[in-house]
């Protein structure tokens, strides 16, 4: 039996579903450019290239952190019982 932390597992495969999302999302969406453009078209086309870029990277890290919850949850064991307080009598 393999000891799993579901809450952590679920959240790693959330973040990943998300991430793989968002990365495909945005790759459908890469602003294109034609030859007949201005320079100032040109140079607005390489903004929005840079930004998608940009956003492509940071649900890349999303990704990455999911597959690292998921690999913690497999790792992680929830203690039983809880925390255990400890209690000082006063001195007499």
């Amino acid at each position: 039996m393999v000891l799993v932390d579901k809450r952590i597992l679920v959240g790693g495969l959330a973040t990943i579903v998300v991430g793989l999302t968002l990365m495909a999302y945005l790759g459908s969406i890469a602003p294109l450019g034609t030859f007949e453009m201005t320079e100032e078209e040109a140079a607005d086309l390489i903004q929005m290239q840079q930004q998608n870029r940009n956003y492509s990277n940071m649900a890349a890290m999303l990704v990455g952190i999911g597959f690292l919850l998921v690999l913690v949850s497999f790792g992680a064991r929830r203690k039983k019982g809880g925390a255990k307080t400890i209690e000082k009598k006063p001195p007499a």
